[in-house]
């Protein structure tokens, strides 16, 4: 990963001329997009900006102990309308670890309308589709945390990333990675997780608190889906899971509480291949993992409008559940006969 000396420099510009700062995150935020957003919005306050985090929807439960979780605003629960206001009233606003103001659904329409404001966007997805004032997207690295433990360091010195800091990256380093199991595992990535290391950090307590804090209503959803809901395809190499909301109901569903399922079927030795779809108010989500040279962002791009990275995509269906299902089987189908899984 290359970091543009140019592109720093108008960075660096941007900010100094930037007193109120926002930093939006993509729909169902994880713990990359908290904590790069978390991080890079300390060390714009200690640089003294008026910084403020924005997500469009609850994170999970799980991730509530993250420093300075408490201080992120949610959209879609802000009664007082305090996310349209920072957002009308800043000079610049960037996007974290998302490619598309599509990812922020109505919260992007608010994004439009501000028409002053500077535009940034720091990044690991494939294809951005907006215009921004400088963009660094940089689909060969692991995670969006890694970019912007890059740019603090390039822009401000080791010495902006304390604890706080280092916790917020690490996060979003590790859960991205699947705790270092995923793609990208550069040795600039492990001495950038050595200097986080450096200052102090509990790394075996953040791995706990992250994947160690579940609900016991999850445990059973999980072993629900994986015994009764899991089908495969294609001679077991291929996937799939469902959940309606009927079933999240019966064991006391919470945001992000079937974040990994999708994860489990890769587990098998010849898995190639793997889906979730969980059924929301009006709409169903798709979840996509793979392994090897099968490609999920092309295929989520192809069949479900949607995107991301070769091995871990996602996107959405506007059918029913059973209708998406086939839709799914087809796809599959159509894929293997082109020798793409």
């Amino acid at each position: 990963m290359i970091l543009e000396k140019a592109k720093i420099e108008l960075l660096r510009q941007i900010f100094e001329e930037s007193q109120r700062i926002v930093i939006v995150s993509h729909t169902n935020p994880d713990g990359d997009a908290m904590g790069s957003s978390l991080a890079l919005a300390e060390v714009l306050q200690q640089q003294g900006h008026t910084v403020h985090c924005i997500v469009p929807n609850r994170f999970p439960y799980y991730m509530k102990w993250v420093p300075k979780s408490n201080e992120i605003i949610v959209h879609n629960a802000d009664k007082l309308g305090i996310a349209e206001a920072v957002i009308a009233d800043a000079d610049c606003i960037v996007c974290a670890d998302m490619s598309s103001l599509s990812r922020l659904e109505q919260l992007g329409d608010s994004i439009k309308k501000n028409t002053k404001a500077r535009r940034v966007l720091i990044d690991h997805h494939l294809s951005p589709s907006e215009e921004f004032d400088v963009m660094f997207s940089f689909p060969e690295s692991s995670s969006t945390a890694f970019v912007v433990y890059s740019l603090i360091v390039e822009m401000f010195g080791i010495e902006a990333i304390d604890q706080t800091v280092a916790t917020q990256l690490y996060v979003g380093i590790m859960t991205d990675t699947g705790n270092f199991a995923f793609s990208y595992l550069t040795p600039e990535l492990f001495r950038a997780v050595a200097a986080l290391s450096e200052t102090g950090i509990d790394i075996p307590q953040i791995y706990n608190n992250v994947y160690n804090s579940f609900t016991e209503g999850r445990a059973k959803l999980f072993g629900f889906v994986i015994n009764r809901k899991m089908k495969s395809l294609i001679k077991g190499t291929v996937a799939y899971m469902s959940l309606t909301e009927e079933e999240m109901r019966r064991f006391w569903f919470q945001q992000g509480d079937s974040e990994g399922f999708v994860n489990y079927p890769l587990t098998i030795k010849k898995m190639r291949m793997s889906a979730m779809f969980t059924e929301q108010s009006d709409f169903i989500r798709v979840s996509l993992r793979s392994r090897g040279n099968v490609d999920v962002n092309e295929f989520a791009r192809r069949y479900f409008d949607g995107g991301g990275h070769r091995n871990a995509a996602g996107g959405k269906s506007f059918k029913s559940m059973e209708e998406t299902i086939k839709h799914y089987i087809s796809a599959v189908e159509e894929f293997h006969a082109e020798g793409k899984v």
